[in-house]
């Protein structure tokens, strides 16, 4: 299992990708479990970093599945 750390860095590489490439699908992630606590105090453990981590990454694939390069919402809004 990867570090804290090293999951911290996986997680802002992924949201780097998906702010540059489908920042169309940043409005999203406010809306995963992880980013709403449900506790006064949140205990941040590498089990919830890692499983934070897996949503990012499978929102970010299927997305870029159904969106491929060039066929984002940004480009269709401006035909060549």
């Amino acid at each position: 299992m990867k570090t804290e750390k090293e999951l911290s860095a996986a997680i802002l590489d992924i949201l780097r990708k998906i702010k540059n490439d489908y920042p169309e699908l940043s409005k999203y992630l406010d809306e995963l479990p992880i980013t709403i606590p449900d506790e006064k105090d949140p205990l941040i453990t590498s089990d919830k970093l890692l499983s934070y981590y897996d949503s990012l990454k499978s929102i970010y694939q299927k997305f870029k599945l159904e969106h491929p390069t060039g066929d984002s919402k940004v480009n269709k809004c401006c035909p060549k």
